[in-house]
Protein backbone atom coordinates (compact mmCIF):
# COMPACT_ATOMS: atom_id res chain seq x y z
CA UNK A 1 0.00 0.00 0.00
CA UNK A 2 1.82 3.19 -1.03
CA UNK A 3 0.43 6.20 0.96
CA UNK A 4 1.57 9.85 0.22
CA UNK A 5 3.90 10.84 3.99
CA UNK A 6 4.37 14.18 3.32
CA UNK A 7 5.32 17.12 0.89
CA UNK A 8 8.89 18.28 0.54
CA UNK A 9 9.96 21.15 2.70
CA UNK A 10 10.49 23.94 -0.01
CA UNK A 11 12.58 26.19 2.98
CA UNK A 12 15.35 23.23 3.09
CA UNK A 13 17.17 24.32 -0.05
CA UNK A 14 17.55 27.21 1.89
CA UNK A 15 19.65 25.56 4.78
CA UNK A 16 22.44 23.79 2.89
CA UNK A 17 25.80 24.81 3.65
CA UNK A 18 26.60 27.26 0.77
CA UNK A 19 23.77 28.96 1.80
CA UNK A 20 24.13 29.04 6.04
CA UNK A 21 27.52 28.92 8.50
CA UNK A 22 27.18 24.74 8.80
CA UNK A 23 30.29 23.13 9.37
CA UNK A 24 29.33 20.00 9.95
CA UNK A 25 30.43 18.53 6.54
CA UNK A 26 27.05 16.69 6.08
CA UNK A 27 24.81 20.03 6.08
CA UNK A 28 23.03 19.16 9.15
CA UNK A 29 20.42 22.33 8.94
CA UNK A 30 19.13 20.88 5.50
CA UNK A 31 18.75 17.48 7.04
CA UNK A 32 17.11 19.04 10.20
CA UNK A 33 14.71 20.64 8.33
CA UNK A 34 13.96 18.07 5.67
CA UNK A 35 13.03 15.21 7.70
CA UNK A 36 11.14 17.73 10.12
CA UNK A 37 7.62 17.54 7.75
CA UNK A 38 7.93 13.28 7.66
CA UNK A 39 7.18 13.34 11.37
CA UNK A 40 3.38 12.84 11.00
CA UNK A 41 0.38 10.24 11.84
CA UNK A 42 -1.20 8.69 8.12
CA UNK A 43 -4.54 8.42 7.63
CA UNK A 44 -4.63 5.08 9.24
CA UNK A 45 -3.23 5.76 12.23
CA UNK A 46 0.26 4.94 11.76
CA UNK A 47 2.42 7.11 13.69
CA UNK A 48 5.97 8.34 11.08
CA UNK A 49 9.28 9.27 12.90
CA UNK A 50 12.20 10.31 11.66
CA UNK A 51 15.42 11.63 13.61
CA UNK A 52 18.57 12.77 13.08
CA UNK A 53 21.02 11.64 15.33
CA UNK A 54 24.92 12.32 14.81
CA UNK A 55 25.20 10.73 11.46
CA UNK A 56 22.45 8.09 11.60
CA UNK A 57 18.71 9.12 11.06
CA UNK A 58 16.17 6.54 12.31
CA UNK A 59 12.92 6.04 11.36
CA UNK A 60 10.05 4.56 12.06
CA UNK A 61 6.29 3.91 11.09
CA UNK A 62 4.37 1.67 13.16
CA UNK A 63 6.29 -1.20 14.75
CA UNK A 64 8.61 -0.85 11.97
CA UNK A 65 12.23 0.77 12.44
CA UNK A 66 15.39 1.34 10.61
CA UNK A 67 18.85 3.14 10.53
CA UNK A 68 20.62 4.45 7.69
CA UNK A 69 23.93 6.69 7.96
CA UNK A 70 25.15 9.73 6.27
CA UNK A 71 28.09 8.27 4.23
CA UNK A 72 30.40 11.38 2.96
CA UNK A 73 33.07 9.47 1.84
CA UNK A 74 31.33 6.29 0.62
CA UNK A 75 28.02 8.30 -1.03
CA UNK A 76 28.49 11.49 -1.43
CA UNK A 77 29.70 14.59 -0.14
CA UNK A 78 26.21 16.38 -1.38
CA UNK A 79 24.08 16.50 1.36
CA UNK A 80 21.21 15.87 -0.61
CA UNK A 81 22.81 12.67 -1.81
CA UNK A 82 24.04 11.60 1.34
CA UNK A 83 20.54 12.05 2.75
CA UNK A 84 18.72 10.53 0.31
CA UNK A 85 20.87 7.09 0.35
CA UNK A 86 20.77 7.32 4.36
CA UNK A 87 16.55 7.40 4.27
CA UNK A 88 16.38 4.67 1.51
CA UNK A 89 19.03 2.39 3.55
CA UNK A 90 16.60 3.28 6.78
CA UNK A 91 13.67 2.44 4.93
CA UNK A 92 15.30 -0.77 3.17
CA UNK A 93 16.19 -1.84 7.22
CA UNK A 94 12.36 -0.90 8.48
CA UNK A 95 10.83 -3.45 5.45
CA UNK A 96 9.28 -0.31 4.30
CA UNK A 97 9.67 0.96 0.52
CA UNK A 98 10.29 4.96 0.45
CA UNK A 99 10.32 6.90 -2.74
CA UNK A 100 10.29 10.69 -3.20
CA UNK A 101 8.45 11.90 -6.47
CA UNK A 102 6.21 14.75 -7.47
CA UNK A 103 7.14 16.85 -4.95
CA UNK A 104 6.21 14.29 -2.27
CA UNK A 105 7.33 12.00 0.42
CA UNK A 106 6.01 8.53 -0.65
CA UNK A 107 5.62 5.16 1.52
CA UNK A 108 5.07 1.76 0.52
CA UNK A 109 4.29 -0.05 3.78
Amino acid sequence: MKVKLCDLNPDAISKLPGHTDDKSGIGVHYVDAYIKLMNTKLEDGTAVRCKRRGLKITLTAGGKKGEGLMRRLDVSPDPVVMLDAALKEAAAAAGIGLTVEDGAIHLTL
